[in-house]
């Protein structure tokens, strides 16, 4: 969603940086470019004139027009004010802010907002996430009366999502549903009780009304406000209505993954003056995330972000599966079955296009795929490709003829040249395996690229092979070549 923002910035930042030396003027000169940029991506503009004015002041300081890179040391501040405006002052702004939960269970968490910004899947979201991650026994209750199935749609996310959801009993009112959900909780011996609350299409009297009563019975340790990233600047009204009548504890930000272009993610800090704790980053219950304001801050001056990266590889990669793929590999046995499972690698985390966004210096690359018409359908027609082969072509691609590739092409939908260079993919990753085992195996391939116990998923250094496909250093089941000469391309 910051794509356009990155974009300007960076453009901003590159001529910066293309100067030996820079004067005062050239620092405020761009600062009014960044300003300019700030406002076309909805930043609010008493956020965007503070902001401005807090990096020019240090940016013009005499200690850094005079350093050896003046560019850089501007581009640094701007990073450190980015990261302040997301995330707030304190130390750990760079790291988002957790849910408070250390009080005695249950701990309520109330979700506030407008109607359709996202609150009930968020809710269940949230939910799943601690029962997942974090060990807790969460449960779920529906305080939305007016809008049509809306408790039963709570009821629905709690079954897909394996969480307990507070039993519906018709016509009771938000405040009494509360009451019997705390019961309920205390009973249940639940860890955290989420109660989604009603919304309007605006905010009205009757619904501030509803959420104070709401939140005076059930002493809520967390009050999130839900809003719609794609709102884009009336998010900010939203958020400062919403702050000016309830106690506030966070914000969770919903289609972070859409194409909005980012100004109420960097405003809403500066409005509401509560942390952004979630982002929602897709439809399925796990599309969620803690809010990193120095990884967000990073994506958006084009430095990436490997950490996410590294994360989400953990998350993907089966460490057994990928010790039995490297020793594979290494034997020279590295086959059609072992190619698929790197592709369904790289569509778990996210396909090619997030990989790229998430590794610094790869917007260029990023740019180059989406000008190309190259995407994820790529890597789907790879494996309608493979899967239309046996069992014994998988596993010995040599079998290959011509009359075979064309009844795979049918099969799956391509062309027989689709399935040639597929082929081809493969045997020069056989061929790179090989190269590999010549410079000493992964320990030899892992000093190359100063690796040592190696990250999660392979990453650049003694990991397995596969857990990052496509990353320099990620184990020997990078990125195939042919995919990697277009990305290269620009």
């Amino acid at each position: 969603m910051f794509d356009t923002l990155s974009d300007n910035l960076g453009n901003v930042f590159d001529r910066l940086r293309g100067r030996g030396a820079l004067s005062e003027q050239d620092v405020r000169d761009a600062m009014r470019e960044v300003r300019v940029a700030l406002l076309e991506a909805d930043v609010a503009l008493p956020v965007a004139r503070d902001f401005i004015n807090r990096v020019t002041e240090k940016a013009v300081g005499s200690q850094v027009l005079k350093s050896v890179k003046p560019g850089q040391q501007v581009v640094k501040i701007v990073n450190d004010e980015l990261v302040a405006m997301l995330g707030g002052e304190d130390e750990n702004a760079g790291e988002g802010a957790p849910l408070n939960l250390d009080v005695r269970p249950p701990a309520v968490v109330m979700m506030v907002g407008l109607q359709g910004s996202g609150k009930t899947t968020s809710t269940a979201k949230i939910a799943k996430l601690l029962k997942d991650k974090h060990g807790k026994k969460p449960m779920m209750a529906s305080l939305d009366v007016n809008r049509p199935a809306a408790q039963e749609q709570l009821k629905v996310l709690g079954e897909q999502a394996s969480v307990a959801t507070l039993p519906i009993v018709a016509g009771q009112q938000p405040v009494d549903i509360a009451r019997r959900a705390l019961e309920a909780a205390k009973l249940q011996n639940v860890d955290v009780l989420l109660l989604d609350t009603a919304g309007r299409l605006h905010v009205d009297e009757a619904l501030m009304a509803e959420m104070k009563a709401v939140a005076g019975v059930s002493t809520p340790a967390e009050v999130l406000l839900v809003v719609d990233s794609l709102t884009g600047q009336d998010a900010v009204n939203v958020a400062q209505s919403f702050s000016d009548e309830v106690p506030l504890t966070g914000v969770v930000l919903t289609r972070m993954d859409g194409d909005a272009r980012g100004g109420a993610a960097l405003s809403m800090r500066a409005v509401t003056g509560k942390p952004i704790k979630f982002a929602g980053t897709g439809e399925k219950l796990d599309a969620i995330e803690r809010f990193h304001p120095a990884r967000v801050a990073d994506r958006i001056l084009g430095m990436g972000d490997v950490v996410s990266l590294v994360e989400k590889a953990a998350e993907v990669v089966d460490k057994e599966e990928a010790d039995k793929l490297a020793e594979r590999m290494m034997k020279g046995q590295f086959d059609m079955n072992d190619l698929r499972t790197q592709l369904s690698q790289m569509q778990k985390m996210g396909g090619l296009g997030m990989l790229a966004g998430m590794m610094p210096g790869m917007k260029k690359a990023k740019a180059a795929m989406a000008q190309s018409g190259m995407d994820d359908k790529v890597l789907v027609h790879m494996d309608a490709i493979i899967g239309s082969m046996t069992r014994k072509e998988r596993s010995a691609p040599q079998l290959m003829n011509a009359k075979r590739k064309k009844r795979v092409a049918a099969g799956s939908g391509t062309s027989v040249q689709e399935v040639n260079k597929l082929l081809k993919m493969h045997q020069e990753m056989g061929r790179a395996m090989k190269q590999i085992k010549k410079m000493g195996g992964l320990k030899g391939l892992a000093s190359m690229f100063g690796g040592g116990g190696g990250a999660p998923g392979g990453m650049g250094g003694g990991g397995a092979p596969g857990g990052l496909p496509g990353i320099p250093g990620g184990g020997a089941g990078g990125l195939p070549p042919d995919l990697q000469n277009l990305l290269n391309k620009k």
